[in-house]
């Protein structure tokens, strides 16, 4: 149905004259006429009846009008749901424990006026997929992952260094201290089950790995950060990573242990990626809240990966 039409009908309904719906319309009255005429055919039946004084609705006209009225206000909705600044800002922050989703919580918190559609996508190359085609407006990632170059038309921007902890559980040799160096790491299993070869974060933990000598292991089936934290507490000869601004709750008799790595700090390096020709306003305010409130990187005392964007 040509809504250009339904718009003429409804004008000329509550015009009652067809030369004034011409006026507001800003086009002839002959094309009001006909864009009516094209309409009754469509429906079948007519809208008008021509009176001394204009234009007066049929029965059809009067039943019709309403849900005229409805299909402009639903195209118009439609129209709006395209058209940057007018639909919520979609960004993808991986988990929903994660720091990501920390970062868009704080931004929630400070610009409560902007509609945010937050979803959660597994791999980078579906969200530079999802940044290019529109689907999605931001990423939180890790970059240039080796293996994963950014294309020339997204742009980054590194937002946050996460340190990591090392948890464990109470009877871990490690337990009881207050910091541990990553020199004492070396020898001590950590497991982390998660780690999917050719993921942005599997090629953080490899190149931990082979800096500082560390034994991870990701063996057996990853049923989540439940089991993983129930399995830590049991098993006094594991630990695992976790970063400092995931946000995990577990059972208090777990007994389960954070404690700050140091000597250097490890960070993962967190970078927000977007399209650069992207027009969402809420966008601009995202990237500027997040240069205002996000922690630096490249701190003192710290190590993130050689391939790590410092941009």
């Amino acid at each position: 149905m040509d809504l250009n039409a339904v718009r003429t009908f409804v004008a000329a309904a509550d015009a009652g004259q067809f030369q004034v719906a011409a006026a507001e319309l800003a086009v002839t009255q002959q094309a009001v006429s006909k864009r009516i005429a094209a309409l009754e055919r469509d429906l079948g039946v007519r809208l008008f009846t021509r009176t001394p004084r204009g234009a007066e609705l049929t029965i059809d006209g009067q039943a019709f009008l309403p849900h005229a009225r409805e299909l402009l206000r639903v195209g118009q909705r439609a129209v709006e749901s395209v058209h940057a600044g007018r639909r919520p800002l979609r960004v993808d922050v991986i988990a929903s424990r994660s720091a990501q989703s920390a970062l868009m919580r704080g931004f929630h918190r400070a610009h409560p006026e902007i509609d945010l559609d937050v979803v959660m996508l597994f791999d980078i190359d579906r969200a530079v997929a999802a940044i290019r085609s529109g689907a999605i407006d931001a990423s939180f990632r890790a970059v240039a992952t080796p293996g994963h170059p950014l294309p020339e038309d997204i742009t980054s921007v590194r937002v946050l260094d996460e340190s990591l902890q090392l948890l464990t559980g109470p009877a871990h040799a490690l337990a009881g201290a207050r910091s541990v160096t990553i020199a004492q790491l070396a020898g001590h299993r950590i497991w982390m089950p998660g780690l999917v070869p050719g993921t942005e974060w599997a090629a953080y933990y490899d190149d931990l790995v082979a800096e500082f000598g560390l034994t991870i292991e990701a063996t057996g089936p990853n049923f989540g950060s439940d089991a993983l934290l129930d399995t830590v507490a049991d098993t006094p000869a594991l630990a695992t990573f976790m970063g400092a601004d995931s946000r995990l709750v577990w059972p208090a008799g777990h007994g389960l242990r954070r404690i700050p790595v140091t000597d250097p700090t490890p960070v993962y390096p967190h970078s927000l990626l977007w399209h650069r020709d992207n027009p969402h306003p809420a966008l601009a305010t995202l990237r500027a809240h997040l240069a205002a409130t996000a922690a630096g990187h490249d701190a003192a005392g710290t190590w993130a990966p050689g391939w790590a964007n410092p941009h």
